[in-house]
């Protein structure tokens, strides 16, 4: 099911009002093909499936391995790498620990509800093993770069193992995208608005200093990028899990009601409550499906490339090491942030805000979300089923206050928008607004508040104020989203360089690593919304060939956990799995 992007409310010209809905309609088509498209969350899931049955659980039987491994007991000197094992685990998980585990979480049960947790559960089990493949298969055909650093990643196995040359550049290219898409515009986006909402600094400050800081890390390139994550990951995990048991422990109440509905959604999609309109199970599915990718990147095809730099000669190895990141990835930290989300009600709340011109649409007709037909008739048009008609025609508004008499209703992030105000300028508004197809297109300068649902940061930064830390509990969530989202900003810059190399050699990488900076600091005045629906698209550009190569693969993969496991019986009798 595609996801539909409104008319907006646009405080700017018509001509620029029209260039922004072509390309937000052209981004919604290219989606509803690809992270969108009703298929894709079977085939990612699908694979998941496969390579589980295949290989007989390893998410569960090599669980306790990876953890010695990890932990350097099977470690040997003289082995080629660029990174330890914990070094590489740390990396990998600083590149899918972020914006996903704290605002991704927030936009999957704002989208789907309850329901859409399930599903990121069951992206992250079965992407554990897709994940223990990937990461395997990626490190088996590892090479040195020209200054003998190691390179790796699907691109190699790609041109390497399958003879498919084309592939691996359009994987390249489609990695190179997405290091902007996910791992940099996200992250500078979300952690901009988490810093403006906490402590009120302009997003542009942000972005500029975070900029700066960000280059003075990955020019030092992987040693210094392990290094960093190396000590930041532990850290940041532990701010972000005290804030959340905080929240829980004062509701502790609806945990068990949480994990209910969690569950008994899960088949039958989410039904309305407050202010949230509900969700299909297939909206929820593919949703929860689709912010579980986002998270922890289990079959994306970007982790394989960070732990292809793991220092040991056995590719199945760091392919069990790997099995841990969407555990503690999306298992373990999302699960914490919707229960936060879940048990502290504020998901289904409206607050006040400022209206993003992305997220506005006027429709025609008087709608109440507590009447169910109608409830059902606005979540079938925002869903992308039976569309409602949008709204033409004048406002009068009078100090910032619209006239009650006219038959419309505004719509803001999926619910019915409350107590709106216009303002031009930034000061009440008193004149006719002119609306055009469910869009402000007269006078210039107009902006809405009110109250309406919110989602994203947003949602999770309102919920951690319901514990025992009260509204400093904002604070938690704005360090914790900085150190997240900076972390997977390095760690995708990495991704970004080794794709670079693989495509025009390491000359090319001083000038990709000058344009992922600047990327970050525009990022963070960038409208939310489109910067999320940019990472859906770029997220399943790479996913899509990866599955492809990985399966190609099955039978050699098998062969090669057969050989590990023989080795390593004979090498360690005394053990096993």
């Amino acid at each position: 099911m595609g996801t539909v992007i409104f008319a907006t409310l646009r405080p700017f010209s018509s001509q620029q009002a029209a260039s922004l809905d072509r390309v937000t309609s052209f981004l919604n088509t290219l989606d509803s093909y690809l992270g969108s498209h009703p298929v894709f969350p079977y085939l990612l899931l699908g694979t998941g499936v496969v390579f589980t049955l295949y290989l007989g659980f390893p998410q569960i039987r090599y669980f306790a391995h990876a953890w010695r491994i990890v932990r350097g007991k099977y470690d040997k000197s003289g082995q080629h790498g660029d990174a330890t094992h914990f070094q590489a685990l740390t990396t990998a998980i600083s590149g899918t620990v972020g914006t996903g585990n704290i605002g991704g979480v927030a936009l999957a049960i704002y989208l789907g509800g309850p329901a859409a947790l399930f599903w990121m559960w069951m992206t992250a089990f079965l992407g554990m093993t897709t994940k223990f493949v990937e990461v395997t298969l990626s490190h088996k055909y590892r090479e040195k770069d020209a200054n003998g650093h190691i390179v790796g990643g699907p691109m190699f196995v790609m041109e390497k193992r399958l003879n498919m040359k084309w592939l691996a550049v359009f994987f390249a290219i489609a990695t190179v995208v997405s290091s902007f898409g996910s791992g940099n515009m996200p992250q500078s986006n979300n952690i901009a608005a988490g810093v403006e909402g906490a402590f009120g600094v302009p997003a542009w400050i942000t972005g500029l200093v975070l900029a700066g800081l960000l280059g003075a890390v990955i020019i030092g390139g992987i040693r210094r990028v392990v290094q960093f994550a190396e000590y930041l990951v532990p850290f940041m995990a532990v701010v972000y899990v005290v804030g959340a048991l905080a929240v829980i422990g004062a509701n502790l109440e609806q945990i068990v009601p949480s994990f209910v509905a969690v569950v008994s959604d899960a088949f039958s999609g989410s039904a309305a409550a407050g202010g949230f309109l509900g969700a299909s199970f297939a909206y929820a599915f593919n949703r929860g499906v689709n912010r579980g990718l986002f998270s922890n990147e289990a079959g994306q095809g970007s982790a394989p490339i960070a732990h292809a730099a793991a220092r040991t000669d056995e590719p199945v190895s760091e392919g069990i090491v790997s099995i841990l990141e969407p555990f503690i990835d999306t298992i373990i930290i999302c699960t914490l942030t919707g229960l936060v989300i879940l048990s502290s009600g504020v998901w289904t709340e409206k607050h006040q805000n400022e209206f993003e011109t992305f997220d506005t649409q006027f429709v025609a007709g008087r709608y109440d979300e507590s009447v169910g037909a109608e409830a059902n008739s606005l979540l079938a048009h925002l869903s992308g089923g039976t569309p409602v008609d949008r709204y033409s025609g004048p406002v009068e508004v009078m100090a910032g206050v619209p006239s009650l008499s006219l038959d419309y209703t505004i719509l803001h992030n999926r619910s019915i928008a409350e107590d709106v105000r216009y303002l031009q300028n930034g000061m009440p508004f008193s004149g006719v607004v002119t609306v055009t197809d469910g869009s402000i297109t007269a006078p210039a300068g107009i902006t809405l508040n009110g109250r309406s649902l919110i989602h994203s940061v947003d949602l999770t930064a309102e919920a951690f104020t319901r514990g025992a830390f009260g509204e400093a509990g904002r604070y938690i969530v704005s360090i914790g989203l900085v150190l997240f989202a900076f972390s997977t900003a390095v760690a995708w810059s990495y991704y970004g360089d080794r794709a670079m190399t693989y495509l025009f050699g390491v000359g090319s990488v001083v000038f990709y690593r000058f344009a992922y900076v600047a990327g970050f600091f525009l990022a963070a005045v960038i409208d939310t919304s489109l910067v999320w629906l940019i990472s859906a698209i770029t997220v399943v550009m790479m996913t899509l060939p990866n599955l492809f190569a990985i399966l190609m693969l099955a039978t050699e993969m098998k062969q090669s956990v057969a050989e590990y496991w023989e080795h390593f019986n004979h090498e360690y009798p005394k053990e096993s799995a």
